[in-house]
């Protein structure tokens, strides 16, 4: 059977040398067909990694696209519109690659038409060190199955054979791109900051067409996991970034779950990201349970904001700021830089 073609997407911001080492891994896999999509937010690089950006693009090695502006959900579905491939792989600017695994994620697609989606496994080196030594598991518990609790179940670290899952990470992530055409999915950009969860609401996209999402331990990688830049726009210690962390969880439930899987989340939630009960292990100062406290309640009325404002806006900001960008090509402001893919 011919091998899918692949499109790698690599949505990066302020990045240096993790995202050059991740570009020489991705270009280093030896697979018959297979182009890089560099989704460039950072405003300014450091000489060293614009030059280097520079050489792969000239030598037609990646697309580059520069942006003005950051969002993960609204960098991966810039680079849909524009892949050409028949697989959508989505990594993130700091990871290590292994050979052979881009053909990991690909045989999936190859051999089993039941397959949306592909879940690869990720070692975190930031979290290596509190991983159990020895610790494997076969097949994950049924509530990593419940839309409600399963984000505190799903292990896919320690996770050694391959089974059907509720989600993926973002980081490590496939989807048939054929599927996304066919039903008009896209990330939901109204997932902010971080974009946590953003993987989670569209891989529950996915399996509401009846297509499964596929755990392969095989298509496996090492995360950095660096604090800031990235995907994202802002510290993890800022106070932007706790609510909209919050919010995002929040919206998650909102927009999917039934009520009673919402509550049973929001209440996890809590008990874990508020109070710092396990597997959070937070600590239980009565000044920080206060100060989580009041990131969670207005994370919450800020999803609700969200859910009212969803009733008239579909959150697409930056496709539509995309779609006007492609109408306008002579406009000054647009720093998309396409190149030929190898």
């Amino acid at each position: 059977m011919i091998w899918p073609k692949i499109s790698v997407v690599v949505p990066t911001y302020g990045r240096e040398e993790p995202l050059c080492d991740s570009l020489r891994d991705i270009l280093a896999q030896d697979y018959p067909s297979f182009e890089v999509i560099v989704v460039d937010q950072t405003a300014h690089h450091q000489p060293e990694t614009m030059a280097y950006l520079t050489e792969l693009a000239n030598d037609g090695l990646i697309q580059w696209h520069r942006l003005p502006w950051a969002s993960l959900p609204g960098a991966r579905n810039y680079a849909i519109r524009r892949a050409t491939g028949d697989v959508l792989l989505f990594l993130d600017d700091d990871v290590l690659l292994p050979a052979g695994f881009l053909e990991a994620h690909a045989r999936n697609y190859r051999d089993r038409p039941e397959v949306g989606a592909v879940a690869g496994r990720v070692f975190d080196r930031m979290k290596l060190a509190d991983a159990q030594p020895g610790l494997t598991i076969e097949d994950l518990p049924p509530q990593a199955m419940d839309p409600g609790i399963a984000w505190y179940y799903i292990d896919l670290v320690h996770t050694v054979k391959a089974q059907q899952v509720l989600t993926a990470r973002g980081c490590n992530m496939s989807f048939r791109r054929e599927l996304l055409e066919r039903h008009g999915l896209r990330f939901d950009e109204r997932f902010r900051g971080s974009a946590v969860r953003e993987e989670s609401d569209f891989c529950l996209h996915i399996r509401g067409t009846g297509y499964i999402v596929w755990y392969d331990p095989e298509a496996h990688l090492v995360h950095l996991g660096e604090e800031t830049g990235g995907c994202h726009d802002i510290s993890t210690r800022s106070l932007q970034y706790q609510i909209t962390f919050y919010h995002n969880h929040f919206w998650l439930g909102l927009k999917n779950l039934t009520a009673l899987q919402a509550l049973r989340l929001f209440g996890r939630l809590f008990d874990c990201h508020v109070l710092g009960r396990p597997p959070c292990h937070k600590s239980g100062s009565p000044i920080k349970i206060l100060t989580r406290g009041c990131f969670y309640g207005l994370g919450f009325l800020s999803a609700l904001k969200t859910a009212v404002r969803s009733l008239w806006d579909d959150g697409q900001l930056y496709s539509r700021r995309d779609a006007l960008r492609e109408m306008q090509p002579t406009d000054p402001a647009d720093r998309s830089s396409p190149t030929a893919s190898v």
